[in-house]
C-alpha cells in the first residue's frame, strides 16, 4: 500500500464525512430558523401555560404540530433533544481536512512560492495562528462594549472582512487563504456552539430544574451568535466550492473577490431571513445580484498579454512567431503537468491522475487544449504552486499554441499540427 492511495482513500472518506456532518448542522439550523420566524402566537385556549408560538405543517404523509416553550414550561420533559454534535463533528472532519490536505500537503496547496516563500512549518504555524487568533478576536469584540450593538459589531465586521483576506492572500497561496477563510468562519461558528450556544441552553435547563428564572444574559449572548452564524453560513459553502475554481482564487484581485462573494452569500441570507419573517425587502436581493454580476464582468478573462508580469515586447514576439509544433508544448507539459497528470503518476502525492485528466499523449494535449491554457495561462493556477518552475516563456509559448488554431480543428497525425 503505497502513501499516495492511502491519502486519497483518506481524502474521500474524509470529504464524505464532512459533507453529511456539514448538511445535517446547516439543515438544522436552517430549519430552526424557519420555524422559529414562522411560528404563531398560540390561541387562547389551547391550555397550555408558557406556549410562545405553534406551528401546523404536513410532511412525508402526515401532520406536525410544533410547539415553543420560553423559560415558562411548566416541567422538563423525560427526553430532551440536544442538536450539537452536527457542528461539532463537522468542525473535527473539516478540520480533519484541513491538516490531512492544506497542512501535511502545505508544499501544494498551503505554499506558493511567488507569493511568499516560506517554510512548511512557518505556513502550518500561521494556518493555527489564524484560527486560533481570529476566534479570539472575534470573541473578544463581541463581549467588548462593541458587541452590545448588533450595528457596531456589524460594522466591525465588515471592516475586518478586506484586511484578513487581503492578509490570507499576501501569505498562503490562493486556495489555501480561501481555505482558511473558510477554515476560520467555521471555527468561529463551532466556538459559537461550544462556548456560547450551548452553555445558554444549559443555563436554561438547569434553571428550570431548580425552579428558578435563568440568567437573560446567556440567552441574549446566544441569539447574537446565532444570528451571526446564519451570515456566516454561505460564505464558508462558497469557500468549500471555491478550490475547484481556480478563476476565483488564482486571480490577482483574488482577495477582493473573496470580500465580495461574502457579502454576496450574507445579503442572500439577510433576504431569506427576511423572507421567514413576511417583511421581504428587494433590497438585500438586488444588491446580491448587482455584486455578483459586476464579479462576472470584472472577471472577464482578457488577452493573455494582460495577465503576463513581463515586458509587452515579450508577448508580441511570441505571438509574431511562425507556428509552434504540439510537439513542442507536449515538451513542456510533459516537464510540468505529467507528475501528476499521468497514467502512472511519479508524484508521490497522487495515486491516480487528479480528476482522471492525463497527458500521455499528444493527442491527449491537443485534447485538453483549452482546459491547459486555462489553468496555465488565464488563471496560472498551474502547476500547483509552480513547484516545477513554468517559465514566462513557456506559459506564452502555450498561448500562442492555443491562440494560433480555431476550435473546431483537429489533429494532423502526419506533422502534429491543428488542421
Amino acid at each position: 500500500m503505497t502513501e499516495a492511495y492511502l491519502l486519497e482513500w483518506l481524502h474521500l472518506l474524509g470529504r464524505w464525512t464532512h459533507l453529511i456532518t456539514g448538511i445535517a448542522w446547516i439543515g438544522a439550523s436552517f430549519y430552526f430558523i424557519w420555524l422559529d420566524n414562522h411560528l404563531q402566537l398560540p390561541t387562547e385556549n389551547n391550555g397550555r401555560k408558557g406556549l410562545d408560538g405553534e406551528l401546523w405543517a404536513v410532511h412525508s404523509g402526515g401532520f406536525y404540530h410544533m410547539q415553543k416553550y420560553g423559560t415558562a414550561l411548566e416541567a422538563l420533559p423525560a427526553t430532551l433533544h440536544w442538536f450539537k454534535w452536527e457542528a461539532y463533528a463537522t468542525f473535527i472532519t473539516g478540520l480533519f481536512l484541513l491538516i490531512l490536505l492544506y497542512w501535511y500537503q502545505a508544499e501544494l496547496y498551503l505554499i506558493d512560492p511567488s507569493i511568499n516563500a516560506i517554510s512548511k512549518p512557518a505556513a502550518i504555524t500561521l494556518g493555527v495562528a489564524t484560527l486560533a487568533g481570529g476566534w479570539l478576536l472575534y470573541d473578544r469584540l463581541c463581549k467588548s462594549r462593541i458587541g452590545r450593538s448588533d450595528r457596531r459589531i456589524g460594522i466591525c465586521l465588515l471592516l475586518l472582512l478586506p484586511i484578513l483576506t487581503w492578509s490570507l492572500c499576501q501569505v498562503f497561496s490562493g486556495r489555501g487563504a480561501y481555505i482558511h477563510f473558510g477554515a476560520l468562519l467555521g471555527t468561529i461558528m463551532v466556538g459559537n456552539v461550544f462556548f456560547v450556544i450551548m452553555p445558554a441552553q444549559s443555563e436554561m435547563v438547569a434553571a428550570r430544574q431548580q425552579s428558578r428564572m435563568p440568567d437573560g444574559k446567556f440567552a441574549i449572548h446566544a441569539k447574537q451568535r446565532s444570528v451571526h452564524n446564519t451570515y456566516f453560513t454561505l460564505p464558508v459553502l462558497i469557500t468549500m466550492l471555491s478550490n475547484h475554481y481556480s478563476m476565483l482564487y488564482a486571480n490577482r484581485w483574488n482577495w477582493l473577490i473573496l470580500c465580495t462573494l461574502t457579502l454576496i452569500g450574507v445579503l442572500t441570507r439577510v433576504h431569506f431571513v427576511q423572507s421567514h419573517k413576511g417583511r421581504s425587502s428587494p433590497v438585500p436581493a438586488l444588491g446580491a445580484c448587482v455584486l455578483l454580476i459586476g464579479l462576472f464582468f470584472a472577471m472577464t478573462p482578457t488577452l493573455h498579454s494582460t495577465q503576463s508580469s513581463q515586458p509587452k515586447q515579450m508577448t508580441e514576439d511570441f505571438a509574431k512567431s511562425s507556428s509552434i509544433p504540439l510537439a513542442d508544448i507536449f515538451s513542456i507539459v510533459d516537464l510540468h503537468c505529467n507528475q501528476c497528470h499521468h497514467s502512472q503518476p511519479t508524484h508521490p502525492a497522487f495515486q491516480s491522475a487528479p480528476q482522471g485528466i492525463r497527458f500521455d499523449t499528444a493527442q491527449d494535449v491537443y485534447t485538453y487544449a483549452q482546459l491547459i491554457y486555462q489553468q496555465t495561462v488565464v488563471s496560472r493556477a498551474m502547476p500547483l504552486g509552480n513547484s516545477s518552475g513554468m517559465t514566462e516563456n513557456e506559459r506564452n509559448s502555450i498561448a500562442s499554441w492555443f491562440e494560433s488554431f480555431p476550435s473546431d480543428s483537429t489533429i494532423d497525425r502526419k506533422t502534429d499540427q491543428p488542421r
